[in-house]
C-alpha cells in the first residue's frame, strides 16, 4: 500500500464490501467527452488501484465501459493482482420499459457479465426513466431474485426520488444505495432523499459532484459559455448553474471556493468534493476521468478539512442560492423542460 492509499477514506457500503469514498466516475470513457485512447485509459486504471481508489462507476449504457473495465481486471488477475471494484448499472431504455420482464433483466444483467468477465457484479444500480410506466418495482424484485441467484452481490438505485426509493425498499428490494447528483449547486437530495437513506440505511453515492468540470480553476473569472460547451455533461451542468442563480453567481461561489482552497493548498475541485463528502448520508463521491492526470487533486480531498471558517464563508451564500428545488431528478423526468431535453433515453438498443 502507497503513501496516498493508506490515507484513503473508506466506508463499509454493505456488510463485507468497503470502497472508497471517492469512486473513479466511467462516464467520460464512453466518447461524450471527444476521443479516448483505450489503451492509455486502461493503463491509467493501475495508477488509481495503486493510489487506494479501487473502485469505479460505469454502466450498462456507457458505450465500450464495461468492457474496458473487464480487460483491465483481465490483465490485473493474469499477473495474480486483485481486482477492480466495479460498480455498474442496469437502465432499461424508456421506449422499453412497458415490455421488461424477467428476460429482459436477465439478458441485460448476463451482458454485463460478460463484458466484465465476472461471475458476479459487484454492484447493480437500477433506473427507471417514466413513472408513468409501472413495473419499476417488479423490476427491481426482478433483480433481487438475481442477486438471489448469486449473479449480484450488492443492489442499488439511481436517479429515484424520495417516495420511488422507499417504495422499492417496502416491497423488499434489498439496496444498500442510491446514485444521485449531489454538489454545492445542486442540493436536492438534502430535500427529503437524505431522511430516508438515514432512516433505512442507504448510502447516497454522489456524482456532479464537480458539475461535469465546473468546479475548477479554468472557468474561475471565464466570461459565460453559450453553445460552444463541448460535451452534454457541460450543457446539463450549465442549467444547474442557471438554477443556482446564472453565472454571475456562481462567479461568486468559485471565488469563495478558491479562497478557501488556497488557505488549505488545495484546488476548487477539491474543495467542492470535500464540501459534498462531509453532508449527511453521504457515502463516497464520484469523480469523472479519463485519464489519471488529476489524480494528485482527487487523492488531496482526503487531507482536507473543511474549518467554521471556510463554512462561514459558504453558508450564506448556499442560504441565498438554494439552487434546483423539488426532490431528486424530478426536473431531469420531465422531458418537454430544458433539464429532460439533452437526455438520451434509449442507450441500451444493443
Amino acid at each position: 500500500m502507497t503513501g496516498d492509499s493508506a490515507r484513503v477514506e473508506r466506508t463499509e457500503l454493505a456488510p463485507g464490501y468497503r470502497i472508497p469514498r471517492v469512486i473513479r466516475g466511467g462516464w467520460q470513457l464512453s466518447g461524450d467527452h471527444g476521443p479516448v485512447d483505450r489503451e492509455q485509459a486502461i493503463a491509467d486504471m493501475e495508477k488509481f488501484v495503486d493510489a487506494g481508489l479501487d473502485t469505479v462507476d460505469g454502466a450498462d449504457i456507457y458505450t465500450g465501459v464495461e468492457d474496458m473495465y473487464g480487460s483491465f481486471n483481465q490483465r490485473r488477475m493474469a499477473r495474480g493482482l486483485s481486482r477492480l471494484q466495479v460498480h455498474t448499472k442496469f437502465v432499461p431504455d424508456c421506449a422499453d420499459l412497458a415490455r421488461v420482464d424477467a428476460a429482459y433483466v436477465r439478458r441485460i444483467i448476463e451482458r454485463s457479465l460478460q463484458r466484465l468477465r465476472l461471475e458476479r457484479l459487484d454492484l447493480v444500480q437500477f433506473h427507471w426513466w417514466d413513472y408513468a410506466v409501472p413495473g419499476c418495482v417488479a423490476t427491481a424484485l426482478e433483480l433481487a431474485a438475481l442477486q438471489k441467484e448469486g449473479l449480484i452481490a450488492n443492489l442499488g438505485c439511481t436517479n429515484f426520488d424520495s417516495p420511488h426509493t422507499a417504495a422499492m425498499l417496502d416491497a423488499g428490494v434489498p439496496l444498500v444505495s442510491t446514485q444521485v447528483q449531489y454538489s454545492l449547486l445542486d442540493r436536492r437530495p438534502h430535500n427529503a432523499l437524505a431522511e430516508v437513506c438515514a432512516q433505512r440505511g442507504l448510502k447516497m453515492l454522489c456524482y456532479g459532484t464537480l458539475a461535469g468540470g465546473f468546479f475548477s480553476e479554468h472557468w474561475l473569472g471565464a466570461p459565460e459559455p453559450g453553445d460552444e460547451l463541448s460535451n452534454r455533461s457541460l450543457i446539463k451542468y450549465k442549467l444547474v448553474i442557471d438554477e443556482f442563480g446564472g453565472w454571475a453567481v456562481f462567479q461568486q461561489l468559485l471565488r469563495a471556493l478558491q479562497q478557501i482552497g488556497q488557505r488549505h493548498g488545495v484546488s476548487i475541485a477539491s474543495v467542492a468534493t470535500r464540501w459534498v463528502l462531509d453532508q449527511s448520508g453521504v457515502g463516497a463521491a464520484i469523480v469523472g476521468a479519463r485519464y489519471a492526470d488529476k489524480l494528485g487533486d482527487t487523492l488531496a480531498v482526503f487531507g482536507l478539512r473543511l474549518d467554521a471558517r471556510d463554512h462561514a464563508l459558504l453558508e450564506p451564500m448556499l442560504r441565498a442560492h438554494p439552487g434546483p428545488a423539488g426532490d431528486t431528478y424530478t426536473l431531469e423526468r420531465d422531458k418537454d423542460g430544458r433539464h429532460g431535453r439533452i437526455m438520451k433515453y434509449n442507450l441500451n438498443k444493443s
